[in-house]
């Protein structure tokens, strides 16, 4: 009898109840705050870090695994392993025991219903997601201002909003307290936003160039010190490639702070050349001839045409302003222009006898009265000396 007793009065474990148990251990263990925050971070950041590499799980199949197979066993494994992530991140924070009500209280014949309409919803959100990307797609190739990153942006966006709104709904339907996930999420993100402020900096600013548009990929800039090309525009930086062939990556916060010159806006460019005559000779005529061989050279443009303007009275020479115009902007042909244009200008001033001067300087001396004094002597010696010297 005491023995029959005691399996009477004995429960038989579950595995629920041992996870329960174990869910609910997990605060004992973890009490501060700080160290809550911590361990959600990093197993946030490791599910993060898992997903984004599912891709190479799934392409180094091994031979002896056919490849269905070897699918299904790479999602499934993400699957419980994110699943996982989720259970210790919920037992964490001690809520493992409103998971576990839920579950018991949706456990019941209204249970498939639920499952059913939450299936249609998350069907109707990947659905929903394939129209959004044909009309991200229908409005960049009807509108120029939407680019290729652009609409990817946009296409991005709009995926985690259809996403959430549903994830939201399967909640609801499933009784789940959606205001304290809600509160929950503001304080992470506070949290996170005060640790990654700078980050979080460099994105809002990403999202501003992205949709401002103040150059494009291919277009000729200049941030600061920096002077490239652009190769390509993220959410957190910006990526050019300078003359020297270094590639450049700055962070798009410094972007938008610093002065921004954008060569290639406009499809041409403005190039100022200075050339020095001399004082003896005609500078309108030294104008009308450096111009007339500026249009001559095949790199620059007829319209604006060229100009030719007298820019200041040097120490050795009359200085001229040789301004023209390229099209198709580009370091090279910037620097392809200028040589020709030099050398036109020099070879059609050199014809017409028009002297390009060295640097030169006059020298003139005088006599001092009294002979040479140093700085800060007395002068009252030199009429002394005089005296003497007249005596003598």
């Amino acid at each position: 009898m005491p023995a029959l007793s005691l399996l009477q009065t004995t429960p038989t474990p579950t595995p629920g109840t041992d996870v329960g148990g174990a869910l609910a251990a997990i605060p004992e263990v973890v009490p501060s705050l700080t160290a809550r925050i911590a361990i959600t971070l990093v197993l946030a950041l490791l599910v993060m870090a898992l997903l984004t590499r599912t891709g190479r799980f799934h392409a180094v199949g091994p031979d002896r695994i056919p490849s269905t197979v070897w699918h299904l066993l790479v999602t499934a494994g993400t699957m419980a392993i994110a699943a996982a992530a989720g259970l210790v991140i919920v037992g964490v924070w001690g809520l493992s025991d409103q998971l576990l009500g839920m579950f018991a209280e949706n456990l019941g014949p209204e249970a498939l219903v639920r499952l059913g309409i939450s299936l249609l919803f998350l069907i109707g959100a990947y659905t929903m997601i394939g129209l959004i990307r044909q009309l991200v797609e229908e409005l960049a190739e009807s509108r120029s201002s939407l680019g290729e990153h652009e609409s990817e942006i946009a296409f991005r966006v709009g995926q985690v909003t259809v996403y959430l709104i549903a994830l939201l709904i399967v909640l609801s339907l499933w009784r789940v307290n959606i205001g304290g996930i809600l509160v929950g999420a503001g304080f992470l993100g506070i949290v996170v936003g005060m640790a990654a402020r700078q980050t979080l900096g460099a994105m809002i600013a990403g999202f501003v160039l992205m949709f401002s548009r103040p150059f494009e990929i291919g277009d000729w800039i200049q941030v600061g010190d920096h002077e490239g090309i652009v190769t390509g525009i993220t959410i957190v930086n910006t990526r050019i490639q300078t003359y020297d062939g270094e590639y450049v990556m700055i962070p798009n916060d410094v972007v938008s702070s610093e002065s921004l010159v954008n060569r290639s806006r406009k499809g041409r460019l403005r190039i100022e050349v200075e050339v020095g005559v001399d004082y003896d000779a005609d500078p309108e005529r030294a104008a009308t001839v450096a111009r007339q061989a500026v249009a001559e050279v095949d790199d620059t443009m007829t319209v604006p045409t060229p100009q030719v303007v007298l820019k200041r009275l040097d120490d050795s020479a009359v200085v001229l302003g040789v301004r023209y115009w390229i099209d198709n902007p580009s370091a090279r042909r910037q620097w392809r222009s200028k040589t020709a244009v030099i050398g036109a200008v020099k070879a059609a001033l050199e014809e017409e006898g028009i002297k390009i001067p060295f640097p030169q300087r006059e020298l003139a001396g005088r006599e001092e009265a009294g002979g040479f004094v140093l700085a800060g002597e007395d002068n009252e010696e030199a009429p002394q000396a005089e005296a003497e010297g007249d005596r003598a």
